[in-house]
């Protein structure tokens, strides 16, 4: 037991928590505020939708991950020394964001968003890479529910916020207070120990790109993992995408649905990534995305005994905590395993490409649940996405054949 306290409350844990906290902070800043100040100053609502284009770079960030394991900055290492130069870009971006006026130069809003969207998602690379090298293969699974849940608090705090902020104070000075959020991250970069790893770093630009590939594609199951990333989670993305039509379809308010759906729901995903970091101390990486991932299914499946019930608070209650908790211990059992896939010479491409690939079910499976609901019925649907997450489980079955250090039990781990 004093090993897992140990684990708990160590000091890295704390810099995965802070570091999350710094990387979740910007993203609200250019959806939920930046929209709620150009609607306010009268931007018409297409140009509104277009801004959804600024957040481009989080999903190409794998294009200019390879300069960050390439190039080693002259003050504080590899890692710390990228992470604090991307950190001060950021703030200055933010608070030069909060300085345009949308009204009248929306270009340079979005220009300024822009750069607010590259350095955000360059300093999600960077932090990333720092969490795989630093942390133990054994406890990468509580690190990523610490990270998680840092940056979802900073999503909130930037989001609830500001928007709450807004209502006293202008937009400007808003965001100047939001830039100011991020001195936390900077202070623990640079008090953090930088990565202590032996691998050295690839010697030009073009092996920096080239390596990463051939290191992993040379590597048993290679194929057969890619598309374990694709399936794993597939179910629970279908189902997420068509919630908010179905409570309203089945008579539940807005206000019923803010309650219980994103209020109750949010606190219940912070507790499934506690939870299933803690729990993967104890079964391991591959153990979580057993258990974790068989609650995935069972939760989505729950979607259709809640439409049987109908409007129900206390039914609506238990359906978002099952599902919200098993969805928290899911991704952290994912993200870890994504994490412990990396190759330490080149974590930041490695890593950025995985959970660029990770993101693909949320746009090409969510696209058509609207159409397989409106054919197949609510009931059915939810069913359905329940049975879409039985492929990505039985690719399990190989895991332990693809010789992945992190599907391994972390029996070094004492009681």
């Amino acid at each position: 037991m004093k090993s897992y306290i140990r684990i708990i409350f160590s000091a890295r844990m704390l810099v995965a928590l802070l570091m999350g906290f710094s990387c979740g902070m910007p993203l609200n800043l250019t959806i939920t505020v930046l929209q709620a100040w150009m609607k306010a100053e009268g931007v018409d609502l297409a140009v509104i939708g277009l801004f959804a284009l600024v957040g481009i770079p989080y999903t190409l960030k794998f294009l200019w991950a390879p300069v960050m394991d390439r190039f080693v900055p002259p003050f504080l290492g590899r890692r710390r020394g990228w992470l604090l130069m991307a950190q001060i870009a950021l703030m200055a971006s933010v608070a030069g964001l909060g300085q345009t006026e949308p009204a009248r130069y929306p270009a340079m809003v979005a220009a300024a968003a822009l750069l607010v969207t590259f350095f955000s998602a360059t300093q999600d690379i960077i932090v990333d890479a720092y969490r795989r090298e630093d942390i133990p293969d054994a406890e990468l699974g509580f690190a990523a529910s610490l990270y998680i849940n840092g940056y979802r608090l900073g999503m909130l705090i930037a989001a609830g916020g500001g928007l709450i902020l807004a209502d006293h104070i202008p937009f400007s000075r808003v965001y100047l207070i939001m830039a100011g959020c991020m001195i936390p991250g900077i202070i623990t970069t640079l008090l953090a120990p930088e990565p202590d790893v032996e691998a050295k770093p690839p010697l030009t630009l073009k092996a920096a790109v080239v390596e990463p590939l051939m290191e992993y594609f040379q590597r048993n199951g290679a194929v057969w993992i890619l598309v374990f990333i694709l399936l794993y989670k597939v179910g629970d993305t279908m189902a997420t995408a068509m919630t908010i039509p179905f409570y309203l379809d089945i008579g539940y308010s807005n206000s019923e649905i803010g309650a219980v759906v994103k209020l109750f729901g949010f606190w219940a995903t912070i507790a499934g990534a506690l939870i299933g970091g803690v729990l993967t101390l104890r079964i391991g990486v591959y153990g979580g995305l057993w258990v974790f991932g068989i609650l995935q299914a069972v939760s989505t499946a729950c979607f259709a005994l809640l439409m049987r019930a109908g409007h129900s608070i206390p039914a609506l209650a238990t359906v978002i905590g099952f599902e919200n908790l098993s969805s928290g211990m899911g991704t952290v059992a994912f993200v870890a395993y994504m994490a412990a896939l990396t190759d330490k010479r080149f974590t930041a491409t490695q890593y950025a490409l995985l959970s660029s690939l990770m993101g693909v079910p949320r746009v090409l499976a969510a696209a058509p649940t609207g159409y397989f609901a409106e054919r197949l019925g609510w009931e059915t649907f939810f069913i359905l996405c329940a049975l879409a997450a039985l492929p990505g489980l039985m690719l399990l079955f190989k895991a332990r054949a693809w010789g992945i250090a992190v599907i391994k039990d972390n029996s070094e781990i004492s009681l």
